[in-house]
C-alpha cells in the first residue's frame, strides 16, 4: 500500500511538472509581411520558394481590405473592416497611428490575444503610419513582450532609430544596420530565447519606396523590367471614371521610370529574401520548425504601369487589392494552392484559432483553418469588401486623384461605387485585365446583386459581416 501510495504522489509530482495550456500545445506562429507587395512576384525570391511556396499553400484569391498602408494594417491586428475600425487614412485626424491609439484599438488585438493565449508575443519592423505620433519614442502598445519598431527613419533602412523594448536605439549606415538584416537577427534571438511557444510579427519595409536594398544586392535584376500584361499603360480609358479618364497615356520616361522602380523593389526584396531565409535557419537549429506555422503576405499591393499608373496604390484594381499569401506548417500540404476567396481580415482569426486564443465578437474575418488542411469547407465566403477614403488634407493638383470607394470583390466580378456616384464593373472570367467597364451596359439584375451585396458588407458589423460575405445572388 505505502509503495502504491508512493507511485501515485510521483504520478501527481511528474503531471505538475509539467508546462500546461499554451506552453506545452500550441504551435509557433511566425507572420513576415512585406510592405507594399504585389502579387505574382514570389518567383523571383529563393528562399521564400523554397521554404515557403514549395514547403506550403499558396492562396491565389487574397485581397486586402483596404489598398492602403495604415487601414490595411489596422485591419489585420483587428480583424475588423476600414467601416468598423475607422482608421480611414495614413494620417491624423482621419488615420494613422494617432488614430489607432486614440480610438482605443490597441486595447484589443492579434497581440493581446495571442498574449492572453500564453504566448510570448513579438512585434519587429514597421508598426502604423507615423508612430509614436504625440507618444514618447518609448512607447510600446499592449500586447508585445518583445518590440523592435523604427521611431525614425523608417523608410531609409539606414540610418534609422529603433524603439527596441523601450529603449532608443540609433543605426548607421552600415552594411549591418540595414533593417531586413537587424530584424533577422532580432527574430533569431527571439526564436532561441527559450522553448515557450511564441508568436512572432515581422513587418520589413520593403518594397515600400524608396526600396534602398542592402548593399549586397544592389547590382541584381540589371535586365528585369516591369511587367507588361494587357493593363499596362491602358489603351481605351473612355469608359472609366474622371480619375483615370483624365490620366494621360504614360510616356516613355515614365515607363521607364516603372522599370527602374521595380529593379529597385525587386533588390530590396532581396533583403527580406535573406530575413526568410534566416527565420527558417533559426527555427530549424532550435527544432522548432516542425511545430511553427509561418504566413508570408503583404498588407497592400502596387502598380507599376498598370492603368496608366506609374507607381501608386488606393485602386480598386487588381494589381493593388490582390495579394500574395503563403502559409506553411503542421498538416499544411506542401506545394498546395487554394483558389477561395480570403482576405486580410482572416489572418488573425487564423492565427488565434491555430494558438487556441479567443477571438472577441468585434471580430469580422474568418478562419482559413480549414483551407489551410485542404478542405473545401460548406458556406465559405463569396464576397471579400475593399474600402477607400481620400484624405481631406491630402489633394492632388497635377492629376484627379482616387476617388474614396466602396467594393465588393466576388469569384466573377468586381463592382466599385464611388463616391462620387460613379461605378465600375469587370466580369473577371471573361476581362482578368479590367479593361472593358460593364457598369453603363451590364444587366439590370446583375448590377442590382452586386449593389446588393456591397451594401451587406459595407453596413455589417462583427459576425454579422460572416453572414454578408456569403451572399449570392438571389
Amino acid at each position: 500500500m505505502l509503495l502504491r501510495c508512493l507511485a501515485c504522489v510521483l504520478l501527481l509530482l511528474s503531471l505538475a511538472a509539467e508546462p500546461t495550456g499554451a506552453s506545452r500545445r500550441s504551435p509557433n506562429i511566425v507572420v513576415i509581411m512585406a510592405d507594399d507587395l504585389e502579387a505574382g512576384t514570389l518567383a523571383h525570391f529563393p528562399q521564400i520558394t523554397r521554404h515557403l511556396v514549395r514547403q506550403g499553400m499558396s492562396f491565389d484569391r487574397f485581397f486586402t481590405a483596404d489598398s492602403w498602408c495604415c487601414p490595411s494594417r489596422s485591419s489585420i491586428l483587428r480583424s475588423q473592416y476600414v467601416h468598423s475600425h475607422g482608421v480611414w487614412t495614413n494620417t491624423a485626424p482621419e488615420g494613422g497611428f494617432e488614430r489607432f491609439n486614440g480610438l482605443g484599438l490597441e486595447r484589443s488585438t492579434i497581440g493581446t490575444w495571442m498574449q492572453d493565449a500564453g504566448y510570448r508575443t513579438a512585434y519587429m519592423g514597421k508598426y502604423l503610419n507615423h508612430y509614436p505620433g504625440p507618444m514618447p519614442e518609448t512607447y510600446v502598445p499592449p500586447g508585445w513582450d518583445t518590440w523592435h519598431v523604427p521611431v525614425r527613419g523608417l523608410y531609409n533602412e539606414y540610418g534609422y532609430r529603433l524603439n527596441s523594448d523601450g529603449r532608443p536605439v540609433e543605426y548607421g549606415w552600415g552594411e549591418h544596420d540595414h533593417l531586413a538584416d537587424v530584424l533577422a537577427g532580432k527574430a533569431s534571438d527571439f526564436i532561441a530565447a527559450d522553448g515557450r511557444p511564441f508568436f512572432l510579427f515581422l513587418a520589413p519595409v520593403a518594397p515600400h519606396l524608396p526600396a534602398n536594398p542592402p548593399v549586397r544586392h544592389a547590382e541584381a535584376f540589371t535586365e528585369a523590367t516591369a511587367p507588361r500584361p494587357p493593363s499596362f499603360n491602358q489603351e481605351d480609358v473612355s469608359k472609366e471614371p474622371a480619375w483615370l479618364r483624365d490620366r494621360p497615356p504614360l510616356s516613355q520616361s515614365e515607363m521607364d521610370r516603372a522599370d527602374q522602380l521595380y529593379r529597385t523593389r525587386l533588390r530590396a526584396m532581396l533583403g527580406v529574401d535573406d530575413l526568410v531565409g534566416s527565420v527558417m535557419d533559426a527555427l530549424a537549429k532550435t527544432g522548432r520548425l516542425r511545430d511553427t506555422y509561418v504566413f508570408f503576405t503583404s498588407d497592400n499591393g502596387f502598380h507599376l504601369g498598370t492603368h496608366r499608373l506609374a507607381q501608386g496604390k488606393t485602386t480598386p484594381f487588381e494589381e493593388a487589392i490582390r495579394v500574395p499569401l503563403v502559409v506553411r506548417g503542421p498538416g499544411v500540404p506542401a506545394g498546395a494552392s487554394a483558389g477561395e476567396l480570403s482576405a486580410t481580415v482572416d489572418l488573425a482569426p487564423t492565427i488565434a484559432e491555430l494558438g487556441g486564443a479567443r477571438v472577441p465578437s468585434f471580430a469580422e474575418g474568418r478562419s482559413m483553418t480549414p483551407l489551410l488542411r485542404g478542405g473545401r469547407p460548406a458556406g465559405w465566403r463569396e464576397n471579400v469588401l475593399v474600402e477607400f477614403a481620400r484624405p481631406a488634407n491630402r489633394r492632388s493638383a497635377a492629376q484627379t486623384p482616387v476617388p474614396g470607394y466602396r467594393a465588393v470583390r466576388t469569384r466573377r466580378h468586381l463592382y466599385v461605387a464611388y463616391e462620387t456616384g460613379e461605378e465600375q464593373l469587370y466580369d473577371l472570367r471573361k476581362d482578368p485585365y479590367e479593361l472593358h467597364n460593364l457598369a453603363a451596359c451590364a444587366k439590370p439584375g446583375l448590377l442590382k446583386d452586386l449593389r446588393a451585396r456591397l451594401d451587406a458588407m459595407r453596413s455589417c458589423s462583427g459576425a454579422a459581416c460572416r453572414v454578408a460575405d456569403t451572399l449570392t445572388p438571389g
